[in-house]
């Protein structure tokens, strides 16, 4: 059994955060008047899910690296 390595648990703990803000990003569009406005809400949830995935991979390749 691998066992998690603090690098893995950074790549997770980010994971976390970029799916946090993906989903309050939704939230905040589908409310109809986001706080940051249209425009950076949109961008905050473009470039966090993407992150998101990267993130979560990146994090099960190094646990099954070691």
């Amino acid at each position: 059994m691998n066992a998690m390595t603090p690098k893995s648990g950074l790549f997770l703990g980010g994971c976390c955060i970029t799916a946090i803000a993906a989903v309050g990003s939704v939230f905040e569009l589908a409310s109809g008047q986001p706080d940051l406005g249209n425009l950076n809400t949109a961008v905050i949830l473009a470039v966090s899910i993407p992150a998101t995935v990267l993130l979560f991979i990146a994090a099960v390749r190094n646990a099954n690296s070691e």
